[in-house]
């Protein structure tokens, strides 16, 4: 039977699930089969004209022609390299003129890209230069994959397309604020028809949404989960993570054990050290009791300086001497490894706004690559 096309075709979007998708094809006359190979051209292909897919079923590419191409994606304003050589941190304006950072970081063998979820962030960490920008709104699912596919596309360009194993939603934003987008953005990235992300290489962190916690327990979401802690009490960890007066740490812990009860997962739980306020021997034998019982893996991060926090990032003997009490007490512990810090890409840097000329941030040398700030 001859498939014919409405004119008033809907142009597809990147928030639009499979089965979306194929929905989509049948409400403007396309067969649903067609879907399988409109989804292998956006994310297989990386296709970002889909008028010029060379090998496209004829309904499809009529359908296409008339307006049912990709509706609009972020689209990159600026890019810096790290003097790392590992580290690129991309500036993406969204529709409406907003803009958000994703950073990619190579490791042998291997990429990982860290995935904001919304513009700014409520959570109001005080050492967290995204906390300190505010809130504006949050991402669409389509935002969220975008960043996925950008990243995509810049390793092709370097020939290494199929290097991006890991993903982690820790750029700007609190994930799990934006729980319902953040979701329904997995359930694309890791669609095995498309780009095939593994949902064991993906992971969620939270400062302790606790609803957003317990969803993910009650809905067995097969993501990692990371939770940031930075204090053992409350008056102290209330300082530094505001949402901490909302879900205090005892509802925190009883919500990750009941997490942990029905899952059966591991939780990996943040640690970010500053000098003199939470790096102290003390500190790892209380957090030690906090974590007495679960199943835990801390990873300690060492401050990344900002412009609106005056604390400094622990030495390193106090940082091995910490970590030793962690590991001596049979709990896995790791130092989070520092990529992009010169160019502001690394925990707690991003604020997606990036100076016109190559002024640094607090605590870093100059902006560094293809002329510091590379605005396109």
């Amino acid at each position: 039977m001859l498939e014919t096309v409405s004119p008033s075709a809907h142009a597809c979007s990147l928030n639009d699930t499979f089965d979306d998708c194929a929905a989509r094809l049948v409400e403007n006359g396309v067969a649903a089969v067609h879907a399988r190979r409109l989804w292998r051209a956006i994310y297989r292909d990386l296709a970002t004209d889909l008028a010029t897919v060379p090998d496209f079923p004829a309904p499809l590419l009529r359908w296409v022609r008339v307006g049912g191409g990709l509706s609009s994606w972020p689209i990159e304003t600026a890019r810096v390299k790290s003097a790392d050589g590992w580290t690129t941190k991309f500036l993406l304006r969204l529709e409406d003129g907003a803009e958000i950072e994703t950073v990619l970081m190579g490791f042998e063998g291997r990429h990982t890209a860290c995935l904001s979820t919304q513009v700014g962030c409520a959570m109001g960490c005080v050492f967290c230069a995204t906390g300190q920008m505010g809130y504006r709104r949050n991402l669409r699912p389509g935002e969220i994959v975008a960043q996925v596919l950008h990243a995509r596309r810049e390793l092709e360009k370097q020939g290494e397309g199929g290097a991006l194993r890991n993903l982690v939603l820790m750029g700007m934003g609190e994930p799990l604020a934006n729980y319902d987008a953040v979701i329904r953005a997995l359930s694309i990235i890791t669609d095995t028809r498309g780009l095939n992300i593994g949902p064991s290489r993906i992971t969620i962190s939270t400062v302790g949404v606790i609803p957003g916690i317990l969803r993910l327990a009650g809905e067995q979401r097969p993501y990692h989960l990371a939770v940031s802690l930075h204090a053992s009490n409350d008056a102290a960890r209330s300082a530094l993570v505001p949402v901490n007066q909302r879900w205090p740490l005892a509802d925190l812990m009883a919500a990750c054990r009941e997490y942990q009860e029905i899952t059966g997962r591991r939780i990996f739980f943040e640690w970010t050290l500053i000098a003199g306020r939470n790096d102290h021997e003390d500190e790892a034998r209380a957090l030690l009791d906090l974590l007495s019982g679960l199943n835990a893996h801390l990873n300690i991060i060492p401050l990344n300086s900002t412009a609106g926090f005056d604390g400094d990032a622990s030495l390193h003997h106090a940082v091995s001497a910490f970590q030793r009490i962690i590991r001596a007490a049979g709990m896995p512990c790791t130092i989070r490894q520092r990529r992009g810090i010169d160019v502001a890409a690394g925990c707690g840097q991003l604020t997606a706004s990036w100076p016109q000329g190559c002024a640094a941030r607090k605590g870093s040398p100059p902006l560094r690559g293809l002329g510091c700030v590379v605005r396109v």
